[in-house]
């Protein structure tokens, strides 16, 4: 199969299971927020979840991407020798769930009061089985994309998905409040993380010959590799989690509710940037590895062209409609969350560059170069944050979280330049014209926003807004409809 057909086919596989996965994430983050808990209620979970997401770093630290990427490695050279790299992973990856699930289920109680919630410290106790069941799943997920069987990988998200909306929902129906929709979140993990390690040993493993010895470099390479991923996973997640939870100490937990709300809208807009760059980061690595660097750098850059064109219209989109959507989609006992939308909106637009680049730098090799910005990014984000929620309040973590990510962003870009030598004043041309059509698109809603009175119309809106994108873009030159067609097809 052609290095197209591979990165199409997984691109379909991908935007399909995030479409399914989303929909689903969106259903129940509704039900939640604005049918089934209270704002406080509601704040207390989505201040549970980054806790032991931050917990969960420790369950795999850098090994399931590392297994990915010598999966990769290893794919050119010598097959025999993956089956040992997933053997090794999963060993290691037992012992490390085993020590943080037993210091967590220790200490549950003294961190909840650390933190000035004892309310939280139930979630910590059930949060044994998120950080271990996550863990697993976490790492099927990324050696299907080193497999280049996205396909599967589809698969474990959707089951996440959709088990968390099934038994989130039901048990807060069947009256057990907040925790039980935490207990749902883990149920999501626990059934997605047997599902993928089924499909892993009976659809994958099982088509390949272990080789009788193991490269002697195996180990050394793989927990060598992990450090660097390590560094940046910490602090992704130290970037991505750690405000919530620090708006949670310094104000409370409806604040964070609010502040939850927001970045959920962001990260689901982000999503098909997600499965984008979770496609092809693994087909430029290739590329790359095969010392065909210019093949690389346009496939980077001929995505990077296609994200700039959907996220810059996408921004401009989301502050116009941000004050209807929130009134109308989740009450309007979360108004509050309206400034945090708009300002998320710029967040999106960085996340869904960011998402294809570093991923892209994991596959290179750059894993390094990487966890050096953003641990300093992060850093700088905790820092900031401390300084302005409580000038600002929840929009402070909001600023904090657009001003460290975008000099990341930035930074990441520089090194893949480095690294395939872009083509600076076609990528600087690629965001003037989509700027443009993020005007054009902007003024189509801002005329059409008076006639919003509900969910329906607030829809009709945005699907008036999403035709005026795609006129315009394909005006532009941009947008190649017959090719999008055909990759999707």
């Amino acid at each position: 199969m052609s290095l197209s057909d591979r990165v199409s086919r997984g691109l379909r596989a991908e935007l399909a299971g995030q479409a399914v996965s989303m929909g689903a994430k969106a259903g129940l983050m509704v039900l939640l927020a604005r049918y089934l808990l209270t704002p406080a209620e509601w704040g207390l979970l989505q201040f549970a979840l980054p806790i032991v997401g931050v917990l969960a770093v420790f369950g795999t630290l850098g090994l399931p991407k590392s297994a990915a990427r010598y999966v990769t490695e290893y794919a050119e050279r010598d097959p025999g020798q993956i089956p040992h790299v997933v053997g090794q992973t999963l060993r290691y990856l037992v012992a490390l769930v085993a020590v943080v699930g037993g210091a967590l289920a220790v200490g549950a109680d003294a961190l909840a009061n650390w933190l000035n919630t004892p309310a939280v410290a139930p979630f910590l106790l059930v949060g044994v089985g998120y950080v271990a069941f996550r863990s697993f799943s976490n790492l099927t997920g990324l050696l299907f994309q080193g497999f280049n069987r996205v396909d599967y990988k589809a698969v474990v998200t959707v089951t996440t998905a959709v088990v968390q909306l099934l038994a989130a929902v039901g048990l807060v129906l069947a009256g057990y409040g907040a925790l039980g929709a935490f207990v749902g979140y883990v149920a999501g993990f626990a059934v997605a993380a047997v599902v993928g390690l089924v499909i892993l040993r009976r659809r994958v493993l099982a088509n390949i010959e272990a080789a009788d010895e193991v490269d002697a470099d195996l180990t050394r390479r793989l927990l060598e590799y992990s450090v660097p991923l390590t560094a940046t996973r910490g602090a992704n997640v130290l970037d991505k989690k750690v405000d919530a939870i620090l708006v949670g100490v310094l104000l409370n937990v409806t604040a964070v509710g609010y502040y939850a709300l927001a970045k959920q809208v962001a990260d689901f807009v982000s999503m098909p940037a997600t499965a984008f760059g979770f496609t092809i980061s693994p087909a430029i690595g290739e590329q790359s590895a095969g010392r065909r660097d210019d093949r690389a750098a346009s496939i980077y850059q001929e995505s990077l062209r296609h994200l700039l064109l959907l996220y810059v219209p996408a921004c401009s989109g989301i502050v116009l409609v941000a004050e209807p959507m929130v009134r109308y989609v989740f009450g309007s006992a979360y108004l509050p969350a309206v400034p945090v939308v708009q300002v998320f909106a710029g967040y999106v637009l960085l996340d869904a560059v960011n998402q294809m680049t570093s991923d892209t730098l994991d596959y290179l090799g750059r894993a390094r170069s990487r966890a050096v910005v953003k641990s300093v990014m992060a850093v700088s984000n905790f820092v900031l944050t401390l300084a302005l929620v409580p000038v600002l309040g929840v929009l402070g973590a909001a600023v904090a979280t657009i001003v460290t990510y975008a000099t990341y962003t930035v930074a990441n870009v520089r090194v893949i330049h480095d690294e395939l030598g872009l083509d600076g004043v076609r990528l600087c041309t690629d965001l003037a014209v989509a700027c443009l059509v993020s005007v054009g698109m902007a003024v189509v809603v801002l005329v059409s926003l008076p006639l919003v009175s509900g969910v329906l119309t607030l829809f009709a809106v945005v699907g008036v807004g999403f035709g005026a994108w795609a006129v315009l873009g394909t005006a532009s030159g941009l947008l190649d409809v017959r090719r999008v067609v055909g990759v999707l097809r």
